[in-house]
C-alpha cells in the first residue's frame, strides 16, 4: 500500500502512481544497464514538494517542452513521476518516450550521431563509458551534491573526471540461500566467509540432498568480480591500468573455479533456464541475485515456502563487496531547456520522490537518505540490500565496456567448462584489457 504524506503534492505523486501502476506488470524486473539484470532522511525532510525540497527552480522561472527517453518497466512508469513534475512545473511540458532496452544503445548511438538527442535520458551504469566518450552530456551542475548518493553510484557518472550524469536508482547483489537444507545439512547460520560458503555449498549437496551446491555463472563478470574486489583485487589499478592478473584476481578466479571443480555447480544448464523453480525445488540451494528476486521467489514458492529460505551479505575474504549496478540520468548538451533538464533530474533525485518511485516499481533508492523512508527500510530483507549498497563497486566507466566484458566473459568460461587454469585466464583477461584499453 502506498503511504501518504501531509504535502499536497506528495499526495497528487501517490494518486498518479497509482493510476501509472494499473494494467502494467508490477515490479522491475531485473534492470537493463549494468544491472544485468535493473540506495538518507526523507522522513524528517519538512513538508514541501519534492522539486521544491529537490534545489529546483522556481516553477515561475521554468517552462518550455523536454523530451525524456527511459528504458523497460521505467520508461513505462515514468510518465506518472513527469505528471508531478508538471503540475509544480506548469508550464513546463514533460514528454516520455519509453525504449526498450533491446534497441537503447543502438537508437542511442543514431540520436547522437544525428544531433537528435532527447533532453534527458535514463543510461544504464555500464553505458556511461561507452557514450559519454562522445562528449554528448552536459556536465553537472555544481549545485547537485555527490554525497547524498551512494559512492560507488555516484562514481559510475564520472566521465574523464568529469561528473556526467545522477544516480537514478541502484542495485546490488546478496547471497539467496535454503535455509531448511542449510538445517538439514548442519548449518544454521549464512556463510560469513569464503570458506564458510565453500563449506556450505559442499554440506547442501552432501547431506542436504540437493543436486548442487550453489550456482554460479559459467560466463558472468558479474559474478566473478565482488570476488575480485573482496578479495583486495579490482579491474584496474590506482593509474587506471589494467590489473587483471594480479596476485588478488588470480586466488579470486582459482576460488570461484573450485566450485566448478568440485562438482559443487553445473557447468551448463538448458537453454532457458531460470533458477527461481530449481532454488524451489532444492536443486539449486545458494545463488547471488539482485532485489527482484525477492517478489519472484515469494511468487514461485507461495506462503508454504515462506520460513525455508533467506538472504545474506556477501561472505567476506578482505572485504564483503558486491556489485553495484542500476541506472543514471544524463542531460544532453544540445538540450534546448537546460533549466528545465536539470530542474527535473534534481526532482527524480528528491528523497521523497526516491522513496515513491521505490514503491511503484521496487527500484532501490540511489539517495542515501531516502532509506530512512519507513516504506523502503520496513521490509527486513530489502533494508539488507541497503546496507550491503554500503560496500559495493562497479565496473570501470570505459568506453570499451562492453567489448571488455564480453571478453572477459569468454575466457571466464574457458575456465570454468574448458580446462583453462585460473593464472592462465587471469593473464588472457589482462592481456585482453591491454589490447581492447579500459580508459
Amino acid at each position: 500500500m502506498i503511504r501518504t504524506y501531509r504535502s499536497p503534492l506528495a499526495i497528487a505523486l501517490v494518486v498518479a502512481l497509482v493510476v501509472a501502476a494499473c494494467g502494467t506488470n508490477n515490479g522491475s524486473g531485473a534492470a537493463g544497464g549494468a544491472s544485468g539484470a535493473p540506495p538518507s532522511a526523507a522522513g524528517s525532510q519538512a513538508a514541501g514538494s519534492p522539486a521544491e525540497s529537490g534545489g529546483a527552480s522556481p516553477a515561475a522561472n521554468l517552462s518550455g517542452d523536454l523530451t525524456v527517453w527511459a528504458m523497460g518497466n521505467e520508461g513505462t512508469k515514468l510518465s506518472a513521476l513527469a505528471d508531478a513534475f508538471m503540475k509544480d512545473n506548469p508550464n513546463v511540458k514533460v514528454s516520455v518516450t519509453p525504449v526498450d532496452w533491446g534497441q537503447a544503445v543502438a537508437k542511442l548511438q543514431t540520436a547522437i550521431a544525428g544531433n537528435t538527442t532527447p533532453d534527458v535520458s535514463q543510461m544504464g551504469t555500464d553505458m556511461m563509458g561507452q557514450f559519454g566518450a562522445s562528449g554528448a552530456f552536459d556536465p553537472v551542475p555544481s549545485d547537485i551534491d555527490s554525497s547524498q548518493f551512494f559512492k560507488s553510484a555516484w562514481d559510475t557518472n564520472m566521465v574523464g573526471g568529469v561528473a556526467s550524469g545522477v544516480p537514478w536508482y541502484v542495485e546490488t547483489r546478496l547471497l539467496y540461500y535454503r535455509t531448511d537444507i542449510a538445517e538439514k545439512a548442519g548449518i544454521t547460520s549464512p556463510p560469513a566467509t569464503w570458506d564458510d560458503l565453500a563449506a556450505m555449498a559442499k554440506a547442501m549437496k552432501a547431506k542436504g540432498g540437493a543436486k548442487w551446491g550453489i550456482s554460479l555463472g559459467t560466463k558472468n563478470w558479474q559474478e566473478y568480480f565482488p570476488f575480485l574486489w573482496s578479495n583486495g583485487g579490482d579491474v584496474v589499478d590506482a593509474s587506471g591500468n589494467p590489473a587483471l592478473n594480479s596476485t588478488q584476481a588470480v586466488e579470486a578466479l582459482t576460488f570461484y573455479d573450485s566450485f566448478f571443480k568440485d562438482g559443487l555447480t553445473p557447468k551448463s544448464v538448458p537453454e532457458g533456464f531460470d533458477i527461481t523453480p530449481a532454488f524451489v525445488k532444492g536443486d539449486n540451494p545458494m545463488f547471488f541475485s539482485g532485489p527482484w528476486h525477492l517478489g519472484l521467489i515469494k511468487d514461485a514458492g507461495g506462503a508454504s515456502f515462506d520460513g525455508k529460505w533467506a538472504i545474506a551479505p556477501m561472505p567476506k575474504k578482505a572485504t564483503a563487496t558486491s556489485f553495484l549496478g542500476g541506472s543514471n540520468m544524463v542531460v544532453f548538451k544540445n538540450t534546448k531547456n537546460r533549466d528545465a533538464a536539470w530542474a527535473f533530474v534534481k526532482f527524480l533525485a528528491d528523497p521523497k520522490t526516491q522513496a515513491l518511485w521505490y514503491k511503484t516499481v521496487t527500484d532501490l533508492p540511489a539517495v542515501q537518505s531516502a532509506w530512512d523512508d519507513p516504506d523502503v527500510k520496513g521490509d527486513p530483507n530489502v533494508a539488507m540490500f541497503g546496507d550491503q549498497l554500503k560496500d559495493t563497486k562497479a565496473q570501470p566507466v570505459s568506453a570499451t565496456w562492453s567489448e571488455l566484458s564480453s571478453a572477459i566473459n569468454d575466457t571466464l568460461e574457458k575456465m570454468t567448462t574448458g580446462g583453462v587454469e585460473p593464472q592462465a585466464a587471469a593473464d588472457q583477461m589482462q592481456q585482453e584489457a591491454t589490447s581492447i584499453g579500459v580508459k
